[in-house]
């Protein structure tokens, strides 16, 4: 094997054996009392027992997983296991009606969720899971605040709202019939340096040409109402105002708006904020500018529909106001101009269910943006919590449209939810050990931006049912030093031992150092366990399921033989550094198998009779046999050629013992047969090999040799052998002949083949030549003219002497 992966498996089965130790919280956390050992895990059990515990293990070793106690011998009816509950006490219906329902139903009326109250009963570890179903109901009432910057950059917005009531309640009908609006307006803190206090500019922040309204920071202008035609009246009659800075104390209002409910009128139904600004906002902090230090209180402060306050506190914090948005279910729409766009989109990040949307320069896109950010936040379905006790936790899984599941913070949401769809989350509360108060605590669970909410209402298993029946100054206790509870003392203060026998003030005495020294030895329990009142409590080892145990803690359960790196083979139990082996198991480390199947051979004998079976494996008597069930014999000869000249005498009357046949071939019983499809197959006997020998003539017989449960040898033969033929002599020498006469032609036609492609070669290399020649055809190049010419030398002189 490959040296990596053989490191691997080892690492893996490191890793599984210690995440399996590591499971067994219940020993490991030492309590000391049935309560305690309940709240360490879902899986932890205390036995009751009194006579439970052996000698050296303390009190804590009652508490244990429920199949651990059990398979140390602690009975069902002595171990307390308390379990956790659940009880739904309301649970009504979600509403189903249609806008068209001829019964008006007020919000208290409609319910969304289901169910509304539950008691947990909450045990440590163990998860109570419940099912919570939504369902949007149609023609849901709606409060719409409408909450609008008017300083001057906002003029030509201001006239574009004006007819906003009524436009927007005709909209809203197709929504629901229940429509309440309501408006109010911001400016700024009226301190500098946001705005100038000069008299005249309190007056009149805008040019002198411009007739503006004073500043202020905050006021509520229209309650909210079901009349649209008394909101176009009043916003018809408000103003424009002024300041120094561009960002506005938006916050400021929006703190108000959501505080202040009854001055605004909300009611406990969808509560929608538009907040319409063409600038930024102030924040925590920006107030120092302006001398303010105090932060904003978050309660309301309306004297006249008008915030007097925004002097003396800070703005509040963006955390301030998702905090107090979020505890009055009010759902934000920020409609704002495209240059602010990212700044908004970024404040939508931190603000649950809130939307943006961009505003035109004039504000004349209100209507459309309100119903678009509203279906957009309708759609949208967020589960939240209160929050929740310490040690106390939550999960959930939705299962929304189209089958679709999530968990983890997904699991709070679904999306794409239309009017009348039903969704479902699976909620899991679960919690770990009692919280200090032990008293009963509310969680509730709503979803944002609606009112309603699941109250769940918990209490913590803290005791067992023992603890109730407990005698306390029991004489089981050293005579009153503790209270008798769940099968063991619980000591009073200053008493210790598990039978509260001993002062604190006497623990390390000499005396009773003494008692926990074996016979002679020098050491205190053996080294394994601490003297406590004269007994010795043994330690507790790092795997919990390795246990010190006795009087003076020198046995323990893990120190035993082992056999394949198993304790005691794994068949047996390890007390006191011996195993104890399982049935059919023996050997000092229950390695020896007393079953004898895996010895058994074919023919159903024992090591077929050749040995004997020790610990499931054979030991062959016979030297010369070995295998698995001293079934080979590697210096044997095989069936068939021992037998071999027997049956040839007895069935041919041939062979080598043809003369001595009578005398060594009688001791299986001969049968002929006709052909080999009549020879037995394997199965028809125990026992039974297939031979084909060959005899002096070349000739093959076939037989069988079988072995009978009754150790019967019985031998079948075929009656005729089979010999080969002698050869057809007229066959081979046509054959030779004709292979002869094929080769020659082969040979002569490969001759002339070589013989055409040469003289082709040829021709082709004179073509060639013929071709390349450079000489006139008309001319013979090697002739030579019979005519010689001189010039005279004395020609063409004009004179001179003879």
């Amino acid at each position: 094997m490959d040296p990596k992966f053989l490191v691997l498996a080892l690492l893996g089965v490191f890793c599984l054996t210690q995440a399996q130790l590591e499971e067994n919280e219940c020993i490991k956390a030492n309590a000391k009392s049935c309560g305690a050992c309940i709240q360490v895990g879902e899986k932890c059990g205390w036995c009751t027992d009194p006579t439970f515990l052996k000698q050296g293990e303390s009190t804590s070793a009652r508490c244990d997983e429920v199949d651990s106690l059990i398979k140390r011998e602690c009975a069902k009816v002595s171990i307390e296991n308390p379990r956790g509950s659940l009880k739904v006490t309301e649970n009504k219906n979600v509403t189903n009606r249609s806008k068209d329902s001829h019964k008006k139903l007020t919000p208290d009326e409609i319910t969304q969720i289901q169910p509304q109250k539950l008691n947990l009963n909450l045990r440590s570890g163990e998860a109570q899971k419940f099912t919570l179903k939504f369902k949007r109901a149609e023609d849901y009432p709606i409060d719409l605040y409408y909450l609008m910057d008017l300083s001057w950059s906002m003029k030509d917005d201001l006239e574009n709202v004006k007819n906003l009531g009524t436009d927007l309640r005709r909209e809203m009908q197709s929504i629901t019939s229940d429509f309440r609006i309501g408006f109010g307006s911001f400016v700024e803190k009226t301190v500098m340096p946001y705005i100038s206090t000069t008299p005249a500019k309190l007056l009149n922040p805008c040019s002198t040409d411009q007739n503006c309204t004073s500043p202020f920071s905050y006021k509520n202008v229209l309650k909210l109402t079901d009349k649209g035609e008394q909101f176009n009246q009043l916003v018809s009659q408000q103003q424009i105002s002024g300041n120094l800075d561009s960002p506005e104390g938006g916050f400021d209002a929006i703190m108000q708006v959501a505080v202040c409910g009854d001055q605004i009128g909300w009611r406990n139904v969808t509560r929608l904020l538009v907040f319409s600004t063409d600038a930024g906002f102030h924040f925590a902090g920006d107030g120092k500018l302006g001398g303010i230090v105090l932060p904003n209180d978050g309660k309301c402060h309306l004297e006249n529909n008008m915030y007097t306050m925004s002097h003396y506190y800070d703005y509040p914090s963006i955390a301030h106001l998702v905090q107090k948005l979020s505890e009055n279910n009010i759902q934000t729409i920020f409609a704002v101009t495209n240059e602010f766009q990212p700044v908004y989109k970024e404040l939508q990040n931190l603000i649950p269910k809130s939307a943006v949307g961009t505003l035109s320069s004039n504000s004349s896109n209100v209507i459309k943006l309100i119903i678009d950010a509203y279906n957009a936040l309708s759609s949208e379905v967020i589960l939240e919590n209160s929050k929740l006790p310490e040690g106390v936790s939550i999960s959930y899984i939705s299962h929304c449209k189209n089958g679709v599941s999530k968990t983890g913070e997904e699991g709070r949401k679904c999306s794409n939810i239309s009017i009348g769809d039903e969704v479902t989350f699976d909620v899991a509360i679960t919690s770990k050990g009692c919280p200090l108060s032990n008293k009963s605590e509310t969680v509730k669970i709503k979803m944002q931006g609606f009112t309603e909410e699941v109250e769940v209402r918990l209490s913590f298993i803290c005791e067992c049912e023992c603890h109730e029946a407990g005698t306390p100054n029991s004489p089981e206790c050293s005579s009153g030093n503790g209270t008798f509870e769940c099968g063991a003392c619980r000591c009073n203060e200053g008493r210790i031992g598990q039978r509260c026998e001993c002062s604190t003030d006497e623990v390390r005495t000499e005396d009773l150092d003494a008692n926990c020294r074996m016979g002679n030895s020098t050491d205190i329990c053996s080294n394994n366990g601490d003297c406590v009142c004269g007994t010795c409590e043994c330690k507790k080892r790092e795997n919990p399921e390795e246990r010190y145990s006795g009087k003076h803690c020198e046995c323990d359960n893990f120190n035993c033989d082992r056999s394949n790196n198993k304790l005691c083979g794994g068949h047996g139990r390890c007390e006191c550094r011996v195993c104890y082996c399982d049935a059919n198991y023996t050997g000092s480390a229950c390695d020896c198998s007393l079953d004898t199947s895996t010895c058994l051979a074919k023919n159903k004998q024992i090591c077929n009779g050749r040995g004997t079976c020790e610990c499931g494996v054979c030991k062959c008597t016979d030297p010369k046999f070995q295998g698995a069930t001293c079934e080979v014999c590697p210096t044997c000869p095989g069936v068939c050629t021992e037998h071999k000249e027997c049956v040839q005498c007895r069935a041919f009357s041939t062979g080598e013992k043809k003369e001595t046949c009578e005398l060594e071939c009688m001791y299986f019983e001969l049968e002929m047969v006709k052909s080999r499809d009549d020879l037995p197959q394997p199965g028809a006997e125990p026992f039974i090999s297939h031979c084909k020998e060959r005899d002096a003539n070349d000739c093959w017989f076939y037989y069988t040799y079988a072995v009978k449960n009754d150790s019967t040898k019985v031998v079948h033969v075929v009656e005729v052998a089979e010999c080969p033929d002698g050869p057809d002599i007229i066959p081979i020498v046509a054959g030779v002949v004709a292979g002869i006469v094929l080769i020659g032609l082969a040979l002569l036609l490969i001759w002339k083949l070589l013989t055409i492609i040469h003289d082709r070669r040829e021709f082709a290399k004179f073509e060639k030549e013929k071709m390349n020649a450079k000489w006139d055809t008309q001319e013979n190049p090697i002739y030579k003219s019979p005519i010689n010419k001189f010039q005279n030398p004395s020609y063409g002189r004009k004179g001179g002497a003879l």
